[in-house]
């Protein structure tokens, strides 16, 4: 029997190698809840932040998944892959480039941030015509992607020690940061990946309150209420007593 008496907004860690799917998939069995949603697709390389929607929470998914992200990000130089992250397929290498710091602030400043435009990956779940991107890219399909409009509202260097950059990124709704990698590859002429990637927030909810996969496997139905969020903005406690 499904506990109806679950919703609000449960903040989970995703793991690297499982998809955003999955997670819901395992949220729902695991205390049987009928609607499960998330609010923003980590991919599977990824980990970090993924807002869960339970119950009557679903409801606000196109409210949430409007909120801006930040981003930790490895960027490898050198390596352009198919999908833009360290899970595809090689399709280009450079070993004779130099990047100096100066010069890749000023590139990543000037050009990535602010107002931009983004082609989407092939291995993306949009859609054309009721098929997801990433199904046509197995079967070798390529389909003209139209720019869209995303929004670059920080970017920054946490690390420079070529040919990985480790940035911080704030972003708007809809931006692939491995996309952005890709871009910031191919202007510096070497071409790039996203070799690892963690999101540190979706909106106002942070990878520090959220909740681990072997955490929620230890909980009771009882447990997740005491740590889910209100969908009128409030904890029914902090995460903080940990």
């Amino acid at each position: 029997m499904n506990d109806n008496s679950i919703n609000g907004i449960l903040v989970v860690n995703k793991p690297s190698g499982i998809t955003s799917h999955d997670v819901v998939d395992f949220v729902r069995k695991r205390f049987k809840i009928k609607k499960v949603g998330h609010a923003g697709t980590l991919d599977p390389l990824a980990t970090g932040v993924l807002v869960m929607l339970l119950g009557k929470a679903t409801k606000m998914s196109s409210q949430i998944m409007k909120d801006n992200k930040e981003y930790r990000v490895t960027l490898k130089l050198g390596v352009t892959t198919d999908s833009g992250d360290a899970a595809g397929k090689i399709i280009y290498t450079s070993d004779s480039f130099e990047v100096k710091r100066k010069n890749f602030e000023k590139i990543i400043k000037t050009k990535f941030l602010g107002a931009i435009e983004q082609i989407p990956p092939m291995v993306s779940a949009l859609k054309h015509k009721g098929k997801r991107l990433y199904e046509l890219a197995r079967r070798q399909i390529e389909i003209v992607r139209q720019p869209r409009p995303i929004h670059i509202y920080d970017i920054e260097i946490e690390k420079f020690n070529p040919p990985l950059i480790d940035l911080r990124v704030v972003s708007s709704k809809g931006t692939y940061i491995r996309t952005l990698c890709a871009d910031i590859g191919n202007v510096l002429g070497c071409g790039g990946h996203a070799a690892k990637m963690c999101r540190l927030k979706s909106g106002p909810y942070l990878l520090e309150d959220s909740i681990t996969i072997d955490e929620l496997r230890k909980m009771t139905g009882n447990d997740l209420k005491k740590v889910i969020k209100r969908t009128d903005g409030s904890y029914l406690r902090l995460r903080k007593d940990r």
